[in-house]
């Protein structure tokens, strides 16, 4: 039985509002650690863990009363000037942070929270008593999340079973958009802010699913801020503005609907004039203008700013850099740009790694900077901005770079290419090898890396959300790596093609543009048809070929693809045209190269193919065009 019986609402809306207030608290710190004396941020700092501990009173979480009373002191002396900010005593108060952190992760499994580590209730004491400690009391910071495994998936099979497919598609009934889930309550509940806000909001809050209950620690660890192995939220903050578009919408739809009710009466009854079908036509028109409308307000309420993902790095940055040895200074922008709440969830565990590299890889030591004329304080910007209907996401630092000669030389090294292949990349492809599995420029494991997962992961996490990333460097110099996003996963853009008679779908991210092929233009490179566009020589594939079919007709078209840091040619038979789709999974398989299905508009099923894992499911000359195949049309 729950510690909290008759008050879980009372606790949820605790731990949401808290949960924000302690980040934005340890974001704050890092601040105050660069400026000791802004009497102004210590008082916003005091009034936001006063207000935490407020709320774990008056649901009588004494361990957190008391941690927070402790703290509190100490924030206290900080304010009246008895006490000075020192890494040590900011190691201090950061471990408490991280403390409340775990017991709001109790709390959440409707346990009271466990006393704190008497250690830490010491080294606060001692601090407040004005004694030196002897050395930081933060725990050397583990890396967070440092393989994250990818959610399990479904077994797949080791190619296209095309027929188990076309039994499974009958399921797919009539898309929809994934919204909160099922057992979502109707009405909204209102949930009063701690801190004011610039605009009411609103959380629909589902039930709560069951979790498996991890096992509760207090040992203080400069990780909590930024692991994100813990559960995910299931609720969402919908600003009221939003809510009511969504609900004069749904009235213009009905109004709408009315109007062709009465219309088909009509209809039904013999009037089929020149006035009652232009009437008809108008009446759809408006209708589709509206559906349009409400699908975008409706995803607008999913849509969430990316700062309430970014404020969790700048605690994780500082607390690696000082177990590093290194000054480090993390610049956040963008904090408002928005994006689809789960897409933002699902970019934690990729920006912990990219945040984490390049305090570990990317910048240099005090020393090492000092020594090559810069300046001892690094700077890591992490910024985020719409680009058209996509995000893009940068990380830059401005340490060592990375030489490309230096990353083919560890990849022959590892053994992860051969000689041969390794001549024939390019500066750019160079770069790419820190994604592949097992790449690592770290001679030695440590804590922090060295076990080359970290790059392959973020790839892979990121090529799930149907997004690219780029990275550029400069030896010397600094490095940039560039996240591009879809706004939201909840529809897809497409191009869907034809091959062998079917229609098929492919993502639009990929496409960069659309060519015919001319048979004369077509060269075999290495045993391989290849077709150069613009100086750049690219691999021909026929859809067929990848889908396992015999081609029905000579591919005429090809459709030019960028596919991670690969480009390629797909030849396929003919196209259908741009469309915005949402994906249903398909029920009980999942065969390789298929990400789901979709409705086109005449009611038929057209599989969205997942490309990426339909090129590895070929065995590398499974999909090649044979030059013969090809004729002049």
């Amino acid at each position: 039985m729950s510690e909290f019986a008759g008050m879980e609402e009372l606790l949820q809306d605790f731990l949401m509002e808290s949960t924000d207030l302690l980040s934005d608290v340890d974001n704050k710190l890092v601040e105050l650690e660069k400026r000791p004396e802004d009497k102004a941020l210590l008082n916003d700092i005091f009034r936001g863990f006063h207000t935490i501990k407020g709320g774990a009173g008056f649901l009588n979480v004494g361990p957190m009363v008391t941690l927070c009373h402790r703290t509190e002191n100490l924030f206290d002396k900080l304010r009246n000037g008895e006490l000075h900010i020192t890494s040590e005593v900011m190691d201090v108060i950061l471990d408490a942070t991280a403390v409340v952190r775990d017991m709001f992760g109790t709390l959440s499994q409707g346990l009271m929270a466990a006393d704190a580590d008497p250690a830490l209730l010491a080294a606060l004491d001692a601090v407040l008593a004005g004694e030196t400690l002897d050395k930081p009391t933060a725990a050397p910071a583990t890396p967070a999340a440092a393989a994250p495994q990818a959610a399990a998936e479904p077994a797949k099979q080791d190619g296209p079973d095309w027929h188990a497919l076309h039994r499974a598609v009958s399921s797919v009934s009539q898309p929809s958009v994934p919204t909160a889930p099922a057992s979502a309550p109707a009405a909204p509940q209102v949930v009063a802010a701690p801190v004011p806000a610039a605009a009411p909001v609103v959380e629909a809050a589902p039930a709560p699913r069951p979790v498996a209950k991890p096992a509760v620690t207090n040992k203080p660890t400069s990780q909590s801020s930024g692991n994100s192995s813990g559960p995910q939220e299931n609720t969402i903050r919908i600003d009221t503005v939003r809510l009511d578009m969504v609900l004069n919408l749904s009235g213009e739809i009905g109004l709408t609907k009315n109007r062709l009710t009465t219309l088909r009466t009509e209809i039904l009854q013999g009037n089929r004039d020149g006035n009652t079908l232009r009437s008809l036509d108008e009446a759809i028109s408006q209708l589709d203008l509206l559906v349009g409308d409400l699908q975008n307000a409706v995803m607008k309420t999913r849509m969430q700013p990316i700062g309430r993902l970014f404020q969790k790095y700048p605690r994780l940055a500082r607390d690696l850099a000082r177990q590093l040895g290194k000054e480090v200074e993390l610049v956040l922008s963008g904090e408002e740009t928005e994006l689809d709440k789960t897409m933002i969830e699902d970019l934690n565990d990729p920006l912990v790694h990219l945040v984490r590299n390049a305090v570990d890889h990317g910048v240099e030591s005090p020393e090492d900077r000092i020594a090559s004329g810069k300046k001892p304080q690094s700077l890591i910007q992490l910024t985020a901005e719409q680009v058209g209907d996509h995000i893009l996401i940068e990380i830059t630092d401005d340490g060592k770079g990375m030489n490309p000669d230096a990353l083919r030389r560890k990849a022959i090294e590892k053994g992860l290419i051969d000689q041969e292949t390794a001549n024939g990349l390019d500066e750019k492809q160079c770069l790419q090898l820190i994604f592949m599995p097992g790449f690592s420029t770290k001679d030695q494991i440590s804590s922090v890396s060295g076990r080359g997962v970290g790059m392959d992961v973020v790839r892979t996490n990121i090529q799930k959300l149907n997004g690219r990333i780029d990275i550029n460097s400069i030896p010397g110099e600094g490095t940039r790596i560039s996240i591009s996003l879809p706004l939201t996963l909840a529809i897809l853009p497409v191009l869907v093609v034809r091959a062998c008679n079917q229609p098929f779908a492919v993502p639009l991210a990929m496409v960069r543009e659309i060519i015919t092929i001319d048979p004369n233009a077509v060269q075999e490179v290495s045993g391989k048809p290849t077709i150069v566009v613009r100086d750049e020589i690219l691999p021909l594939k026929t859809l067929a070929g990848l889908l396992g079919w015999a081609p029905t007709q000579k591919p005429y078209f090809g459709v030019l693809m960028q596919s991670a840091e690969k480009s390629f040619i797909l030849a396929i038979d003919s196209f259908v045209g741009r469309d915005d789709v949402v994906i249903k999974p398909l029920q009980n398989i999942r065969p390789k190269g298929v990400a789901g299905a979709t409705l086109s508009g005449d009611g038929s099923v057209v599989l969205v193919l997942d490309m990426e894992d339909l090129l590895s499911a070929s065995d590398g000359t499974s999909g090649n065009v044979k030059t013969s195949e090809l004729i002049s049309i």
